[in-house]
């Protein structure tokens, strides 16, 4: 995604949520944000930065502090941190965007003559992952082909958070059409991880996770086609969530049915800020016809719940089927105490399926895809020689499948997605780590092997995310603690269909217990 100097306004803030909520424009109450109402110019900007989203919103929408002085604060972190990680791409000119803040001040004043309210993001710094289309801003996939492409509209969850009143400031980084969990291309460089700078953000939103590591963004948004909203958020200590497929409507786009593997999500700090954000993002929209037609004001209600007696099957490694770094399962296997604290059973659990089968199926269905969405720029010589061998080989893959290999591989997911089924009819929860191995030498392309187990595919090091994308299910990135060399690693918590609520409230649960987010970036400390 909660910050040290924020966690009694952050931590356990129901109370508060359902407050703020209903008035629109509640005082600020908790301790360290006590002082906002003597004036947010007597705080350094490092203060304003380090709030909660949910604390952010609160003090801008009272007034306590203005949306100039909250873009001043965020501007000026981005101008602290940014050049170490090279987080933050295409950032907009320094005095458009307070023109723009005060915009939002003035609209703020307006509205609250008019006894109107505005949008929970109004005066939030936002940088949308470079893969997502913003209006008037360069949008380049991280690929050299489109570093000059300027979109003419909005991706689906841009318009939505501009809507909500937040302020475009640039893009965070991605590689080359966000394909691999390691934050490097040929536009813009490499994003380097928050907790150590010489090793990999993950990604492909590793500069979406780095900005909130470093506070750099209040909350971000993500997507994720193999891990891209949880790989990164584990690397880097925040929380990162793969809603149920439709539940963030993936769009505009020019094909609405057969895609469903990449899509949008939240990340965010916490799991609070979490919530809040995708309450911003999701909802039905008739462009996209598959999103889910529930209202999004779910996702603001009070996360608060007893745990007492809830079952939680842990899948681990897959019994050996995965290798894992050394360490990594340590760290997860501590982490899964902090469920038990909450009164959770936890159990050792597989499902019945072969695991060679889910990754076949996942090598069909992703080259088919991305042979669908690239093959155009594979077939001009020009562009396809701009392409990295990766996103070639993709192509080349999805270019070898038969119509009924995809339907064969359909029939494959619909099986595994059974399979985790039956498993519910027992488990409330399913959990495994985020990450096989801890983040690499940032200089590497990618692993070619884990613990002497070479690595056949750019992405096969990734494994271990492949069978939540292919369920559909909801999957929450929560932090899991730092293994033997101090860099963070995660847990995936998997939920049942379309009961995303219920993962975050188990996620809020387990944050409040683990804490493990009160371990700040050393570079913060500095």
């Amino acid at each position: 995604m909660t910050d040290i100097d924020d966690s009694t306004s952050d931590h356990g803030t129901d109370t508060g949520r359902r407050e703020f909520l209903k008035t629109g424009a509640a005082l600020l109450a908790a301790a360290p944000l006590g002082a906002l109402a003597q004036g947010a110019s007597a705080k350094p900007s490092s203060e304003i930065t380090s709030w909660s989203a949910i604390a952010l919103s609160r003090a801008i929408q009272s007034r306590s502090v203005s949306c100039v002085e909250v873009m001043n604060a965020y501007l000026a972190q981005v101008d602290k941190f940014n050049p170490r990680v090279n987080a933050i791409v295409s950032l907009q000119a320094r005095d458009g965007l307070l023109e723009q803040a005060k915009e939002r001040d003035a609209q703020l004043a307006a509205a609250k003559s008019a006894g109107r309210t505005v949008g929970w993001m109004h005066g939030f710094p936002q940088a949308p992952k470079d893969l997502a289309a913003t209006a008037g801003i360069v949008t380049t996939q991280g690929s050299p082909i489109l570093k000059n492409y300027v979109p003419k509209t909005d991706a689906i969850v841009v318009e939505r958070a501009r809507k909500a009143g937040a302020v475009l400031i640039g893009k965070t980084n991605t590689p080359e059409f966000g394909l691999g969990s390691h934050t490097y291309n040929a536009v813009f460089g490499t994003t380097l991880n928050a907790f150590d700078p010489t090793k990999s953000a993950g990604g492909s939103s590793g500069g979406a996770a780095v900005s909130l590591a470093l506070n750099m963004l209040p909350v971000a948004d993500g997507s994720d086609m193999m891990g891209s909203l949880r790989n990164p958020a584990a690397w880097n200590n925040v929380f990162g969530f793969r809603p149920s497929f439709g539940r963030v409507p993936y769009g505009p786009t020019n094909e609405v049915f057969i895609q469903q593997l990449g899509y949008e999500g939240p990340m965010g700090r916490s799991v609070a800020d979490l919530a809040m954000l995708l309450s911003v993002q999701a909802g039905f929209d008739a462009r996209v016809p598959l999103s889910i037609d529930q209202d999004p004001a779910i996702f603001t209600k009070p996360l608060d719940k007893d745990f007492k007696g809830a079952r939680i099957g842990w899948m681990g490694d897959y019994n050996g089927y995965l290798p894992m770094e050394a360490g990594v399962l340590d760290t997860c296997t501590k982490a899964l105490k902090n469920f038990e604290t909450i009164g959770c059973t936890v159990e050792a659990v597989q499902p019945d399926f072969s695991m060679d089968r889910l990754w076949k199926t996942w090598l069909t269905l992703r080259g088919f895809i991305v042979a669908g969405i690239a093959g155009g720029l594979y077939a001009d010589p020009k562009t396809r020689a701009m392409m990295k061998p990766e996103a070639v080989w993709e192509v080349e893959n999805g270019l070898k499948v038969t119509g009924g290999d995809v339907y064969r591989a359909s029939i494959d997911r619909s099986a595994w997605y059974q399979a985790l089924n039956t498993l519910f009819q027992r488990y409330d929860y399913l959990v495994l780590p985020s990450a096989q191995i801890f983040p690499f030498d940032a200089k590497l392309d990618w692993p070619k092997s884990i613990e002497g187990k070479p690595m056949d595919t750019y992405h096969r090091w990734m494994e271990v995310v492949v069978g939540g994308t292919l369920s559909g299910l909801p999957v929450l990135n929560v932090p899991a603690g730092f293994g033997p060399s101090g860099l963070p690693m995660g847990l995936q918590v998997i939920g049942r269909a379309q009961a995303d609520l219920a993962v975050l409230q188990l996620g809020h649960a387990y944050e409040q217990a683990s804490k493990y987010t009160a371990t700040r970036s050393p570079l913060l400390l500095a």
